[in-house]
């Protein structure tokens, strides 16, 4: 018996799941953990995910090297996150230690310029308060978005004198 509120879940056959994950992974890169929850969604048991799953990465629908690059260039980009927050977000995803290197490989050689350009448009934006809540209230935007806590001291310092 179904209750008035509650969504009935349809159960897809292997191929109508299949097309359905070849959608989603074409949108936007995925990981596999967000691949295979919305397996799950569609009703799929184990052994048609781990079929789906092979078919998608046999057909380049799921990398997750390319995953990774892109979510970091995204975050790093856009959200202006540091390497301890995309380090942590990725490892939530479960990715590996060696996609994720390779992925922080991509923002190196800005990571520092792009640090100081926000720490300083920061600074800039809190001129109006005192410096010490001022000093802390640049800190824990930095420190929330994943900057390295000595990044953010020597940013700080530079800044004050």
């Amino acid at each position: 018996m179904a209750y008035p509120n509650q969504k009935q879940q349809k159960h897809h056959t292997v191929q109508e799941a299949l097309k359905k994950a070849m959608a989603y992974c074409a949108y936007q890169d995925r990981c596999h953990k967000e691949v295979l929850q919305k397996l799950r969604n569609l009703g799929q048991k184990q052994t048609a995910q781990d079929h789906i799953l092979g078919q998608l990465i046999a057909d380049g629908f799921l990398n997750e090297e390319r995953f990774a690059r892109s979510f970091t260039r995204g975050k790093f980009n856009n959200k202006q996150w540091g390497r301890l927050r995309i380090v942590r977000e990725l490892k939530a995803r479960d990715l590996s230690a060696y996609n994720i290197k390779f992925a922080l490989a991509e923002i190196e050689a800005e990571y520092l310029t792009h640090f100081e350009k926000i720490c300083t448009k920061k600074w800039e934006e809190t001129a109006h308060l005192p410096l010490l809540k001022r000093k802390k209230k640049v800190f824990d935007y930095l420190n929330y978005r994943g900057w390295e806590p000595h990044l953010i001291y020597e940013g700080l310092n530079s800044l004050e004198a």
